[in-house]
């Protein structure tokens, strides 16, 4: 009688765990888009928009252009090649909005791009997440 009793009280718990999960999902936080994806019009370029939490995942870095001379300097780390050997870097305006920009590299020393063509001196580049932000304006990786 003792072995049938611990056996129910065994299954009741079973039970009573399976319907505690069965909770509405209606209870949770709707989740935030991680970026938001504009076309900007009149080019192929896209204004890409991340929520915090995203830019924290990806440990986003950003350094200033800076003038060196007639010349603009970026860390190195900054630029991306395209398929084409075109070279970018992804400007970052304001707050967690960023634009894919092109530059022309002269020359690159000691880990800094030396530009011919880009952003003017101040406006913040990427240096750390770059590629990452380039999948997600051209749609690699298809939301893994």
């Amino acid at each position: 009688m003792k072995r049938r009793m611990i056996w129910m009280l065994g299954v009741l718990v079973v039970v009573s765990m399976t319907i505690a999960g069965c909770g509405s999902p209606a209870s949770k936080p709707a989740a935030e888009a991680a970026v938001t994806v504009d076309k900007i019009e009149g080019s192929d370029l896209k204004k890409l928009t991340l929520s915090e939490h995203a830019a924290q995942r990806l440990g986003l870095t950003t350094a200033e252009v800076t003038a060196s001379g007639p010349e603009t300097t970026v860390p190195y780390s900054a630029i991306l090649y395209d398929k084409k050997g075109a070279t970018w870097a992804y400007t970052n305006p304001e707050g967690l909005v960023f634009i894919r920009a092109e530059v022309t590299v002269d020359r690159v020393a000691q880990g800094v791009a030396y530009l011919d063509e880009g952003p003017d001196a101040g406006t913040k580049v990427v240096t750390v997440g770059a590629a990452e932000l380039w999948g997600v304006e051209t749609g690699v990786g298809g939301g893994h």
